[in-house]
């Protein structure tokens, strides 16, 4: 049995090494970046301290292994003139003591690439953040006994010379927390799955504090201006101002003194951060200090009363000639802190920020004005946009789009193709109009927990985009604005930063379930087979917010569910309200239990595996999210509390380990609290606009919030069933919020570790609630 595994196993790496070609083909947009690549090669960290920094990941990863491995940085001349790594038998593999396998790449980045490659194709490795179960690497052989590279080894070659990484949002809805620890493992973890072009954030509040004292504005009269930890990403974009704040100067301080070690790692490795660049979002103050200055009033952006305290922000007009003085002081600071750039920077002033005029005149002007900011701080500058409005906004038609892209010369800016998975811009845009592009998938938002994703479009799409007639594509990207979720999702989309031809996604799923416990077991083979053709097989086009019923409750008169649902038949009201959005429901509900009663079968081979305990508590997460509620909260609390990924209290934890003091960690706390219920401002009887939009499935979580906001429903609906009156939503939604203010103004400490048994669980909730409709779908 243990040689035919092994076989079938070697038959499958095979397969999936043979995927890779090294035929290097270019697109247009990259002979239009060729200027940028150029700088960046020439200003790259020397090979000294790449190699150094590679080495350094490598002993984190796997130290047992360090020694077996030997690194060398090479040229892009030895790689047929783009980025590449190789890898070979080292030529002293046969002497005891020396390594056994070299890699060369360009960069310290390649090199690790070339790492991943080698753990995953030839020793069947995985390697996942912590949170989704972490590494297998119980399969790599022991030192000495590596597997041995064919002939002259291996050239990979970057079909496109970047791989992005990040979303705007993501700094507040997974990084608002993390410590140097944590924020050492994700860098880790971008360099082993090719990344090398990430956003870095982190900090700008420190530089625009001291931009703006030059602007004789006030540390005081930012309070009012920066968001508060959990909420910064949005206080950047101008959708709000000072909610949850203010910042402390300490965490100004830390935060500062963070970007700086995040982005010497970051250069250490060969990568090419991208920094933010003034969008034109200024705090109130500049009105008085410069009263002639063209400076505008943003509308609401979802507070429920136009709450001036936290809405309408001010926005400083692009062809001011204060606007070029504020940008160029704000990119000038960052290069003098920092020592260096890459000359890339991230502005999204339209950002869910409709200009006032659809004149094309005015948003070119905008645009270069916008642009100049950038390059009289910086010669070389370069603007990277999120395409994002173009995929949401009507208002970009066309003319509007050209005159936006055709204001920068071409080669100067970029633009994200953020959700191109679903909703690809490139193809109903002639490729952005002659601009580069990168190829990005959104996938999640909000940082919710669903298992969901589309793997036949991130398996094809990219190809596609590259290999059509004049692409202007430069590189593909993930843009998701949470992650540590659907860890197969980001596993694929990784590989195809490598990838010139299109992936049998079948063939590499058979694959990866044994990469990712580290054994073949043909139960799970079958189950995976069937979360491929429905969890992983969304192609609906919708968004997908997660509004499961357990973790984004209905804010409606009940009656109107069922009126809605009569009416719907007729077509005389629309599927969704903005009251109540219905669960987002695109696959077979039976199949999915199939998968997850084949999930058990195969759990007493796969018990100790960490990678298969996240998966099963997700999958019986998801299997169990359509089913009865109020008893079904508890249990899946229980459920969710045995994998440290889907627990409440390393999220609010790690928000108190940043504050120092009693002050600042009831704040923190608050901040975070606050985003994963509420998230913005509410009344005492109108609830926040954008409630449930950042909701996990965490333990703790549904026991203390969701569980009692439904029983408070329950409660009010039997109350009118029992009395023949209308039900009473006024003080249901005063109870909730109150219940929500308290809950967010908490003391409990919740559990930062595990605890129970998966398996065990995940089988006693089968037979409780799912056997007998995996017997009725059998049949």
């Amino acid at each position: 049995m243990a040689s035919a595994m092994t076989a079938y196993i070697a038959v499958v790496l095979t397969t999936i090494i043979l995927l890779f070609t090294v035929t290097h083909s270019s697109t247009l947009g990259v002979e239009y970046v060729s200027r940028l690549l150029q700088v960046q090669d020439r200003e790259r960290a020397p090979s000294s301290v790449q190699i150094s920094a590679a080495r350094a990941v490598l002993d984190r990863l796997i130290p047992s292994h360090s020694p077996s491995f030997d690194f060398q940085i090479i040229t892009k001349e030895h790689c047929g003139g783009v980025s590449c790594f190789s890898i070979s038998n080292h030529p002293s593999s046969n002497v005891q003591g020396f390594p056994e396998i070299l890699i060369r790449g360009v960069t310290g980045v390649e090199l690790l690439s070339g790492v991943h490659w080698y753990l995953k194709n030839l020793c069947g490795a995985h390697i996942s953040w912590d949170k989704t179960g972490g590494s297998q690497l119980s399969s790599v052989p022991k030192p000495g006994s590596l597997p041995r590279m064919q002939d002259d080894g291996l050239l990979i070659q970057r079909p496109v010379p970047w791989n992005y990484y990040q979303n705007a949002v993501t700094s507040s809805y997974t990084f608002a927390w993390w410590d140097w620890k944590r924020w050492e493992k994700e860098i880790d973890w971008m360099a082993l799955q090719g990344i090398n072009m990430p956003l870095a954030f982190t900090g700008q509040e420190a530089i625009w504090q001291k931009v703006f004292q030059k602007f004789n504005i006030s540390s005081s009269d930012l309070d009012d201006f920066f968001g508060g930890p959990a909420f910064l990403a949005w206080s950047r974009m101008a959708n709000l101002h000072g909610w949850g704040g203010p910042l402390p100067q300490s965490w100004l301080d830390q935060q500062h003194v963070m970007q700086k070690k995040i982005l010497d790692r970051m250069y250490e490795l060969g990568m090419t951060p991208v920094l933010p660049a003034f969008s034109g979002n200024v705090p109130a103050a500049l009105k008085n200090v410069y009263p002639s200055a063209k400076i505008t009033r943003l509308g609401n952006w979802f507070t429920v009363d136009s709450n001036p305290k936290w809405c309408c922000t001010y926005l400083l007009d692009a062809t001011d000639p204060l606007f070029i003085e504020i940008g160029k002081a704000f990119i000038s600071q960052q290069v003098k802190e920092y020592g260096r750039s890459s000359h890339i920077y991230n502005c999204d002033t339209f950002d869910e920020n409709t200009p006032p005029t659809d004149d094309p005149n005015y948003i070119s002007s905008l645009a270069a004005a916008i642009f100049n900011g950038m390059q009289s701080g910086d010669d070389e500058a370069v603007w990277l946009m999120q395409g994002w409005l173009f995929a949401y906004d009507p208002y970009w038609r066309p003319p509007q789009m050209q005159a936006l892209l055709h204001a920068v010369p071409i080669g100067k800016m970029i633009v994200l193709d953020l959700f191109a998975e679903v909703k690809p811009i490139w193809i109903t845009s002639d490729q952005f109009y002659g601009v580069p592009y990168i190829w990005c998938m959104l996938h999640n938002f909000a940082g919710n927990v669903e298992m969901y994703g589309v793997l036949d479009s991130l398996g094809s799409g990219p190809v596609d985009a590259r290999i059509s007639n004049n692409s202007t594509m430069v590189g593909v990207g993930m843009s998701m604005e949470g992650i540590e979720q659907n860890p197969v999702v980001y596993d694929l989309m990784s590989e195809m930063a490598f990838q010139h031809k299109k992936i049998n996604v079948k063939t590499w799923l058979d694959s990866y379930s044994i990469r990712r416990y580290g054994k073949f077991v043909p139960s799970i083979q079958k189950a995976w087979n069937i979360l491929y053709h429905t969890l992983y097989n969304c192609t609906d086009g919708a968004y997908d917010k997660n509004r499961d019923v357990i973790v984004a409750f209905p804010d409606v008169d009940p009656s109107f569910l069922s009126r809605k649902k009569k009416l719907n038949k007729k077509n005389h009201l629309k599927d969704t309200d903005e009251a109540f959005d219905k669960p987002h429901l695109w696959y077979s509900t039976s199949e999915v239990i199939r998968a997850l009663q084949l999930f058990i079968e195969g759990g007493n081979e796969l018990s100790e595996s960490n990678t298969f305990r996240y998966d099963l508590v997700d999958l019986t997460r998801q299997a169990l999210a359509n089913e009865k509620f109020l008893e079904l909260v508890d249990d899946v609390d229980m459920l969710l509390g045995c994998h440290e990924g889907f627990l409440l209290g390393p999220w609010l934890e790690s928000s108190k380990q940043l504050a120092i003091n009693k002050e600042q960690e009831k704040q923190y706390e608050w901040n975070a609290r606050t985003q994963i219920t509420m998230w913005f401002d509410n009344t005492e009887e109108e609830a926040s606009l954008l409630r449930d939009y950042g909701n996990k499935y965490w333990s703790g979580l549904l026991r203390d919030y969701y569980g009692p906001r439904a029983a408070i429903y329950f409660k009010y609906l039997k109350e009118s069933l029992a009395k023949g009156n209308g039900f009473n939503l006024k003080s249901w939604r005063k109870e909730w919020i109150k219940l929500t203010n308290e809950w967010q103004d908490g003391k409990y400490v919740y559990p930062v570790k595990r605890e129970g048994d998966a398996l065990n669980i995940s089988r006693w909730l089968f037979d409780k609630y799912l056997r007998d409709l995996a017997i009725i779908s059998d049949h």
